[in-house]
């Protein structure tokens, strides 16, 4: 999906730049390492898992967003096709009831927004923590002086990459304090993290008779 980095963004933008510094300057560039984090972060297994769990949450909440604006689409048409039959005041009571279940929505989505939000920081925080743990252990074992993150820089050479290292460290259990392996993730193509949820929209029905 188009927003799925903006939607970990959160995480990436709290290691722009992973500075774990020796005593000395790191003049030589075998002493500087550079993480795509990000990647690192979503394509851990845990981090599959996570999105794959995401998804799931997002996909309900949107369905039942998709739903009540269907209902209130219906309703705002029937509105229509009444207009010249019902009177001033019940046309009027009518769609005084549909703003005002048009606003209950609205509050919902915002809500449903929430809750997303600190589901993804509840599932997500964890792996970026254990991931930082991978990356300072292996600076430390390979002497890397400099960390940085991909992001941070406008270019960086292949042989200084260590992403694909820091994910498989992460999934033989480097980052876990108990070092046991995480069981499998479901690696579904395209399962992603969601984009943010569609905004509800529906115009209003007019009040007063048809011309």
């Amino acid at each position: 999906m188009k927003s799925a980095s903006r939607f970990l963004g959160v995480l990436v933008s709290a290691a722009a730049v992973l500075s774990f510094v020796g005593p000395a300057h790191a003049e030589d560039p075998s002493k500087i390492a550079v993480v795509d984090t990000q990647r690192a972060i979503m394509e851990t297994e845990d981090g599959l898992r996570a999105q794959a769990t995401l998804k799931k949450v997002f996909d309900n909440k949107q369905r039942e967003l998709d739903k009540k604006q269907e209902e209130l689409q219906k309703e705002r048409d029937d509105i229509e096709k009444q207009r010249d039959v019902l009177s001033k005041a019940a046309l009027a009571k009518r769609v005084d009831k549909w703003q005002r279940e048009m606003m209950q929505l609205q509050t919902v989505f915002v809500d449903y927004n929430k809750e997303l939000q600190k589901k993804q920081g509840e599932l997500t925080q964890p792996i970026f923590q254990k991931t930082m743990g991978v990356i300072r252990r292996l600076a430390t074992q390979e002497g890397f002086e400099l960390v940085v993150d991909k992001q941070a820089v406008p270019y960086v050479r292949n042989d200084l990459d260590v992403t694909d290292r820091v994910i498989t460290l992460y999934n033989q259990g480097a980052g876990d304090s108990e070092g046991g392996k995480a069981p499998p993730a479901d690696k579904t193509k395209g399962a992603g993290v969601p984009a943010p949820l569609t905004v509800p929209t529906v115009n209003p029905p007019a009040l007063g008779p048809k011309n």
